[in-house]
């Protein structure tokens, strides 16, 4: 349930408000927004009786959430979340474009990406220090060296970081380099991660899940939401499918469906999806006519020698180009 709040309510209208759902047994979250303050119910395990709050004081309206996911629902929230970061925004209109290779392998290679990237108009670093891998015998990144690299990279060219955290330990100090922590695709249901992840109070990008239905992704968001961080990025990778025409199958529905559903933002990420350098752009040109709010893309500078996933990075030049059509589909918001 959310309880609307007048806009002229009183910090002790608010605060009675959440006593009387605490006193319940229940979990209270207040959701300030642009006019006036919505509090919403956590962890009830059944229907409240809005009677119990439409005649308190400060209250104009208790609407009950059909959705599992309550903090992730558009019931829940009807403006779209617009992730701040330092000197950028993503969403309700400002579209980003994050970029750089699946892996740091050393230095000279993430400055040489990243100036590159940047000059086409990316504004974000994407670079792996940790790489949870298929194969235990393939490469696994840098670890902590790999993410000073990245600090650098930040440094120097003045791009965020985005990379990704793999167990609770790299989280810690993911949250201490990045600015935007990514849980990948086999992490999201590792729920203990979620939830750290979501007591970060860092911006995080979710990837959703090879076999994962679109309310599993939603639930795997509500975790992070649940320990008070509305800073969630969802970010569609593509879903295992039959056929090998491509590595997997980017689902552009889910584009407008999550608009319909959530007010959090949804990037794509058409790199992983492909799994080869030709389909990339193709992919990346649809899920932005489908309304993504920002795009992912691998790129090398020497992709043949990559230590993971070469074969779908563009080429610097390629990139450049790729950031040139988007412009055309996409003219404002950057």
């Amino acid at each position: 349930m959310l309880i609307v709040m007048d806009r002229d309510a009183t910090d002790a209208q608010i605060q009675a408000v959440v006593a009387k759902i605490e006193s319940l047994g229940f979990e209270a979250q207040p959701m300030p927004g642009g006019e006036r303050v919505a509090i919403a119910i956590l962890r009830n395990p059944g229907p409240v009786d809005p009677a119990l709050f439409v005649d308190m004081a400060g209250v104009i309206q208790a609407i009950p959430v059909s959705r599992p996911y309550k903090l992730v629902s558009r019931e829940m929230n009807r403006e779209d979340t617009v992730i701040h970061l330092p000197g950028l925004d993503l969403g309700r209109g400002h579209f980003v474009v994050i970029a750089g290779p699946c892996a740091v392998e050393s230095e000279t290679q993430a400055l040489t990406i990243a100036l590159s990237v940047k000059a086409a108009g990316a504004r974000i670093f994407r670079g792996g220090a940790y790489k949870p891998r298929t194969s235990p015998y393939s490469y696994q990144g840098m670890g902590k060296a790999g993410l000073k690299i990245l600090k650098k990279v930040r440094e120097e060219t003045g791009l965020l970081i985005v990379t990704e955290a793999v167990d609770q330990e790299s989280l810690k100090l993911v949250a201490e380099y990045a600015d935007i922590i990514q849980i990948g695709a086999r992490n999201m249901q590792n729920f203990s991660l979620l939830l750290c992840a979501g007591r970060t109070r860092k911006p995080v990008l979710l990837k959703r899940g090879m076999y994962a239905t679109l309310d599993e992704w939603f639930m795997a968001a509500e975790y992070i939401m649940s320990e008070g961080n509305s800073q969630v990025i969802l970010c569609e990778r593509g879903v295992r499918s039959i056929g090998e025409h491509a590595r997997n199958l980017l689902d552009l529905a889910t584009i407008p469906v999550v608009h319909r559903e959530s007010h959090l933002p949804i990037i794509a990420d058409p790199s992983h999806a492909a799994g080869r350098r030709d389909l990339v752009g193709p992919l990346a040109r649809a899920a932005v006519a489908a309304g993504a709010d920002g795009l992912m893309i691998e790129v090398h500078h020497e992709p043949d020698k990559a230590m993971s996933d070469g074969a779908q990075s563009l080429y610097p030049d390629q990139f450049r180009t790729l950031m040139e059509e988007i412009k055309g589909l996409k003219p404002g918001g950057w």
